[in-house]
C-alpha cells in the first residue's frame, strides 16, 4: 500500500464522488461568473494527478507563482467545502442543527428577536430528542443573551427556565465528557500495547479504571453516559483478555442501539463500531453460531443508503467486514479458502489508502499474513510480515512482536536453519525490550534453539515436549495473548500429529460445532 500523500487540498479532492466533483464545478461558476477560473484549472489539475506533485501544477497552471499557488490552494480547498456543507446538509443532523442556529444569530443581529427565538426553540427541542446535548450550550447561551439585552416578554419566569436549562445540559455534559474520556484513553492504551502484557499492567489498568470511573456511572440512563460506560468497560476487559466480560458489554452496546433505533443515524459511526467490537468477542469465544448471525446483520447494513453514500462509514464498514471474514477462515481452519478473499482487499487498500490509519493497515497485513501462514505459503506470509516488520510506527508493540515470531516460525516451516539462530536472537531480544516475553514465548525459543539440529526422527518427541509444555499454560490469563495473536497450540499439534494446521483447526471447529 502505498504512502499517503500528506497535502491537504489533494486528499480532499481525491476522496470527491462524481456528482461532489460536478456540483463543485456548479457551485463555483455560479458564485464567480467566470468559466475559466484558475481555481478550477487547479482544480482539474489536481484531480488528475495520481501522487501529489507540485512543481508539475506549477507548469500545468503557468500564470501562476509558488506563493500565489498556496493561496490559490487555501482559497480552492474552503471553497469546496463550503460546496460540500450545501450538497450535504440535508444529510447531516449536526449541519442542520449549525445551519438552523445561523439562521437564529442572523434574525438577532437582524433585531428580529421572536423570530430568533422560535427558531431556537425549534432547533432545542430536536437536538434533545436526538441526544445532541453538546450542541444545547450555544442555544441557550443566544437565548440568554437575547433575554439579558432585549425585553421579548417572550414566556413567563423565562429567566429560571434558561437557569435551569443551562444547570441541567452542564451536568448532562460533565457526565458525558468523563465518560467519553475514560473510553478514549483506554482505547488509546490499547492501540499503543495491545493486551495485558503482566500484571503490573493489569494492576495499572484496573487502577486507572477505578481513579476515572465516575460513582453514579452505573446509574445513569441517558444514551450516550451508557454507550461511553459499555465502550469503557468493553476496552478494560479486552486489554485484560476478560473475553467473557468483554463480550458482555460489546452486546449491551448494540443492544443499546436496538432500545433506540433512531440513534443508529444519529451516530452510525459508534454502531459499526459496536458490531465490529461484537463480532471480535464472538470470534475470541469461538461463539461460531453468533458470530455468522452478527456478520451477517453486518454485511446487511453495509448495503443500506446510510453506509454507501457515507465515505467514512463505507470505509469503515469495509475494513471492519473483511477483518471479520478472515477471521472466519481461522475459526475454521479454511485459510486456502481465505486467501480468495486477498486480491478484493488488497485492490480496495489500494482505492482507499488515503483515508485507511496505519494501525488498520498493520492488522490487515497480520491477518493476511497468518492466512498464508495457515494455508502453508511461507513465504508470501513472510512478505506481508516485511511490511510490519519494517514500519516505523509507534503502535501496537504487540503486533510488532508477534509479526516478528510469526516471521520466524515462517523461516523455521521453510528449512532456512542457517537464519534461525540469529534470528531467534534477535526476536527475543525484541520482544524482551517490549516487555512481552510470556512462558509460552520462552518455551518457544527454547524449543527453537533446541531443535534445529535434530533429525526428523528425535525431532517428534521434542513437539511432544513442547505441547505438553503450552498445553499446560493454555488457562493462564497471561498466557493467553500469545494463544490470541498466533495459535500456537494447533501449529505444534499439527508437527505431532502430521497433519496439517488447517486440518487440526478445521477439526476442532467441527468438534465444537457438535458440542453446541
Amino acid at each position: 500500500m502505498p504512502n499517503r500523500s500528506a497535502d491537504i487540498l489533494f486528499q480532499l479532492i481525491k476522496s470527491l464522488k462524481k456528482a461532489e466533483k460536478r456540483h463543485f464545478k456548479l457551485y463555483i461558476k455560479r458564485s464567480s461568473g467566470n468559466k475559466d477560473l484558475k481555481m478550477i484549472r487547479l482544480f482539474d489539475a489536481v484531480d488528475r494527478q495520481k501522487e501529489y506533485d507540485e512543481e508539475k501544477l506549477l507548469k500545468k497552471i503557468q500564470a501562476v507563482n509558488k506563493p500565489q499557488l498556496a493561496n490559490l490552494k487555501f482559497h480552492l480547498y474552503k471553497q469546496i467545502l463550503a460546496s460540500l456543507r450545501l450538497l450535504k446538509s440535508s444529510d447531516s443532523l449536526d449541519l442542520q442543527l449549525n445551519e438552523q442556529f445561523d439562521y437564529a444569530h442572523i434574525l438577532y443581529k437582524k433585531g428580529l428577536f421572536h423570530q430568533s427565538l422560535r427558531i431556537l426553540e425549534k432547533v432545542k427541542e430536536i437536538a434533545r430528542a436526538n441526544q445532541k446535548f453538546n450542541f444545547l450550550p450555544q442555544i441557550i447561551s443566544l437565548e440568554k443573551r437575547i433575554e439579558n439585552l432585549h425585553i421579548t416578554r417572550s414566556k413567563q419566569n423565562r429567566a429560571g427556565e434558561l437557569s435551569d436549562d443551562a444547570n441541567e445540559v452542564s451536568r448532562h455534559i460533565d457526565k458525558v465528557a468523563r465518560l467519553s474520556n475514560l473510553a478514549l484513553q483506554l482505547y488509546s492504551w490499547y492501540i499503543q500495547h495491545g493486551h495485558a502484557r503482566n500484571e503490573e499492567d493489569e494492576k495499572d489498568i484496573k487502577a486507572f479504571l477505578k481513579k476515572n470511573l465516575p460513582a453514579d456511572a452505573w446509574q445513569q440512563t441517558g444514551f450516550y453516559e451508557r454507550l461511553y460506560l459499555y465502550q469503557s468497560i468493553s476496552w478494560y476487559a479486552f486489554i485484560r483478555q476478560d473475553f467473557l466480560q468483554y463480550y458482555r458489554h460489546t452486546q449491551k452496546w448494540v443492544d443499546l442501539f436496538d432500545e433506540q433505533p433512531l440513534m443508529i443515524r444519529v451516530e452510525t459511526g459508534h454502531y459499526i463500531k459496536g458490531l465490529h467490537n461484537l463480532l471480535n468477542a464472538h470470534f475470541d469465544l469461538r461463539n461460531h453460531s453468533a458470530f455468522e448471525k452478527t456478520l451477517k446483520r453486518f454485511e446487511q447494513f453495509a448495503k443500506t443508503d446510510r453506509v454507501k453514500d457515507n465515505d467514512s462509514f463505507r470505509i469503515q464498514a469495509f475494513i471492519y467486514i473483511s477483518i471479520a471474514r478472515i477471521n472466519r477462515h481461522f475459526m475454521q481452519g479454511s485459510f486456502k479458502e481465505g486467501l480468495l478473499l486477498v486480491p478484493a482487499i488488497e485492490e480496495k487498500m489500494e482505492q482507499y489508502h488515503l483515508f485507511v490509519d496505519r494501525h488498520r493497515i498493520l492488522v490487515l497485513n497480520y491477518k493476511i499474513a497468518m492466512l498464508y501462514f495457515g494455508s502453508g505459503d511461507y513465504n508470501t506470509c513472510i512478505d506481508y510480515l516485511q511490511k510490519i516488520i519494517h514500519d516505523k510506527t509507534d503502535l501496537r508493540y504487540d503486533l510488532q512482536c508477534y509479526a516478528r515470531v510469526l516471521h520466524l516460525l515462517a523461516h523455521y516451516e521453510l528449512g532456512n536453519d542457517m537464519l534461525m539462530e540469529s534470528l531467534s536472537k534477535s526476536v527475543y531480544r525484541f520482544m524482551a525490550r517490549m516487555q512481552n516475553l510470556t512462558a509460552v514465548e520462552e518455551a518457544m525459543f527454547k524449543f527453537l534453539r533446541q531443535s534445529i539440529p535434530l533429525s526428523p526422527r528425535k525431532l517428534k518427541p521434542e513437539f511432544e515436549k513442547f505441547l505438553h509444555t503450552i498445553k499446560h499454560l493454555e488457562k493462564n490469563r497471561f498466557e493467553t495473548r500469545a494463544f490470541a495473536y498466533l495459535d500456537i497450540i494447533s501449529w505444534v499439534e499439527s508437527k505431532v500429529y502430521d497433519k496439517p494446521m488447517s486440518t487440526v483447526i478445521h477439526e476442532k471447529y467441527l468438534g465444537s460445532k457438535r458440542k453446541r
